[in-house]
């Protein structure tokens, strides 16, 4: 491989890095204007955001992507009980989120991922 390929791989991969750090932050100042506009009512998350946010990378836009041994999430029989396990525990080489999301996330993320069922 030569230096130029490199160096636009480079490139390319600061860019994506830097746009995918610039989606998070906009997704926490919309979150932190939401709850300041309305501090009485609970915020309740938002399932696709939080998907596009973690886990298109492997299941991609429409869930059906497979990159990394990802499953097709619109083939899934899986109950939403079981969504939640996986999404919280992890499973072969998917992420565990328990600790990175929160439970409401965590549900709000399996049920958007069941709107994906053909």
């Amino acid at each position: 491989m030569s230096i130029r390929n490199i160096s636009c791989l480079y490139f390319w991969g600061i860019l994506f890095f830097a746009a995918a750090c610039g989606s998070a932050a906009e997704e926490n100042a919309r979150r932190a204007a939401a709850a300041a506009q309305n501090p009485d009512s609970k915020l309740v998350p938002d399932g696709m955001a939080v998907f596009r946010q973690k886990c298109v990378t492997c299941h991609g836009a429409d869930g059906a992507l497979g990159l990394n041994g990802a499953k097709n999430l619109s083939l899934s029989t899986l109950t939403l009980e079981e969504r939640i396990n996986i999404i919280t525990n992890g499973k072969k080489l998917m992420t565990p989120f328990g600790t990175l999301l929160s439970p409401e996330e965590i549900k709000a993320v399996a049920e958007y991922t069941q709107t994906f069922k053909k």
